[in-house]
């Protein structure tokens, strides 16, 4: 007689997952509306003005779609590099990437 309600309940949850459900009704997104007339498009990045020399090679190094370095071969003398350290568009001349900066490494103590 204890099982009885317990039978019935699961007949009714099992049937009631068992008839499909209709899914709703979908309409697709509409697409994104036009530009304003005469209105830049958001696309186009600002016109910047590098430093270099004409004819000298330079590649630009993006980090999150941003140019932030510019790598400038010239055609005579070494490599070097243009940085954004503000993302302003200040670009200053580093000669090379390394910072100068040493840590030391050598061990204090050791246990044995």
């Amino acid at each position: 007689m204890r099982r009885l309600p317990v039978v019935l309940f699961a007949a009714v949850v099992l049937q009631a997952f068992a008839q499909p459900s209709a899914p709703p009704k979908l309409e697709p997104l509409p697409g994104p509306p036009p530009p304003a007339p005469g209105a830049s498009s958001p696309i186009q990045e600002p016109q910047v003005r590098i430093p270099v020399q004409e004819g000298d090679k330079v590649e630009p190094i993006r980090k999150g779609g941003q140019v932030i370095m510019l790598k400038v071969t010239p055609k005579k003398g070494p490599v070097y590099y243009l940085i954004d350290t503000s993302g302003n568009g200040t670009w200053m001349r580093r000669d090379s990437l390394d910072d100068g900066v040493r840590v030391p490494m050598w061990p204090i103590k050791t246990w044995e």
